[in-house]
């Protein structure tokens, strides 16, 4: 739907909280580079309001939006999800096609397309990764990975049944094991991607060497809270390739910007360096703080 007054098109994060999404100053960058006359906005909608905030999209006068927690599952039953979605078990994105309201998942493309920007030829004769964590965050990385060819993708976590649901859910290249498994792996692994929250500012660290890893192998981190977690670190340290969360976060942006606006746009070291300067402006206030108690 576009704005009968104003020709404007618009589109939104739905979330709750929904104050701390970096996708506004995203999405809004490309509006202003792409010369598009649209807008992108904040919605904080509680689980109990959404089924009929998502109902009434169009006459909110959006043309879609993002869908970010605790409403990634919920999403998937209000819309028509596509194979992608399906398949993960969440959408985050949602756009209106004429009445219909249809719903994908970008995160996993988001993924593949940092690792091909930060890693160039990442999966060129990788046989093994080996994902951390088995949330939504790693259905859509393992999907991803499937996708992509992986054929051995080992998923790692504290409660060995929620690995095994991905295994049956991405079929045989999934093997799960229990999180103490994971660093004996770690001589074959050519790709660790870390999906859980740990290392994220406010969260417990994620204790875990990378001495055993190979020369080549590639280290991914989902968090983007601090830039540089203490996982990315280690693996600079070892003169290992990175890719970080908020190239993720970035680079999944992008088709829902193409479908709500009609343009792809690119990912640049401008809008980067843009976000950037924003996650650290958000965090200072933290820093300053915690120096004052102590």
């Amino acid at each position: 739907m576009t704005d009968s007054v104003s020709g404007m098109r618009a589109a939104c994060v739905i979330g709750w909280p929904a104050a701390h999404s970096r996708s506004p100053l995203i999405h809004r960058h490309w509006l202003s580079v792409y010369g598009i006359a649209g807008d992108y906005r904040v919605e904080a909608v509680p689980p109990e309001e959404f089924a009929a905030f998502v109902k009434d999209l169009a006459g909110r006068g959006y043309v879609g939006a993002n869908v970010t927690l605790p409403h990634k599952e919920a999403a998937l039953t209000l819309a028509i999800p596509d194979e992608r979605a399906k398949k993960i078990g969440a959408a985050n994105t949602l756009w209106l096609d004429g009445t219909k309201l249809r719903a994908t998942n970008t995160d996993a493309e988001g993924f593949i397309a940092n690792l091909d920007a930060a890693a160039p030829k990442w999966d060129r004769g990788l046989e093994t990764a080996l994902v951390l964590g088995a949330g939504g965050s790693a259905r859509a990385v393992v999907y991803g990975l499937v996708d992509r060819g992986v054929p051995r993708i080992y998923v790692a976590n504290r409660t060995l049944a929620r690995a095994e649901d991905l295994g049956r859910r991405f079929g045989a290249a999934v093997r799960p094991i229990h999180w103490d498994e994971a660093r004996g792996l770690f001589g074959a692994t050519q790709l660790l991607v870390n999906t859980t929250t740990l290392g994220m500012v406010g969260q417990p660290a994620l204790e875990i060497g990378l001495g055993r890893l190979p020369a080549n192998a590639v280290v991914a981190d989902l968090v983007y809270a601090p830039l540089e977690t203490a996982l990315l670190a280690a693996a600079r340290e070892r003169g290992l390739r990175r890719a970080d969360g908020l190239g993720m976060l970035l680079h999944q942006a992008v088709r829902g910007f193409a479908l709500w606006f009609g343009v792809t746009p690119e990912v640049t070291p401008e809008l980067r360096e843009l976000v950037e300067a924003d996650l650290v402006a958000a965090a200072t206030p933290a820093v300053k703080a915690a120096g004052g108690a102590a």
